[in-house]
């Protein structure tokens, strides 16, 4: 079996993000070079390579983020109970980042303190964990 059949399910992985690069075979190793939009699919290639044990003895990798890529926007939509603060501790890892989020809002929220249940908020790119 060749690298390239070994690590197939890899490299459906990284096609599946149409990830800018390749996987060539040379000098029995498999070198997996390339860009993809953003850190969560950068770790899901890995993963689907270390499904492999021996992966550290085939893969020579280099999966790189695409700094012209755009920014994935993800939302969060309040529920009973929740403040700025709260969400985000859970979205930011940060309860004082509340304010990037209340800025990210100012097209719908006037007061970081007024958020409504079903409200969906725009979480910032740049501080999200």
């Amino acid at each position: 079996m060749n690298l390239r059949d070994k690590y197939n399910h890899a490299i459906q992985t990284a096609k599946g993000f149409h990830m800018e690069g390749s996987a060539e075979e040379r000098d029995g190793k498999l070198y997996f070079k390339g860009m993809v939009k953003n850190q969560d699919e950068v770790n899901k290639i890995w993963d689907a390579i270390k499904t492999v044990p021996d992966w550290r003895n085939d893969i020579v990798g280099d999966i790189k983020i695409d700094p012209n890529a755009k920014a994935q926007a993800t939302t969060y939509t309040v529920k009973a109970g929740d403040t700025l603060s709260k969400i985000a501790k859970e979205k930011l890892g940060d309860a004082n980042a509340y304010n990037e989020i209340f800025n990210a809002n100012r097209d719908q929220l006037s007061d970081p303190d007024k958020i409504k249940p079903g409200q969906v908020l725009k979480i910032p790119q740049h501080a999200r964990k």
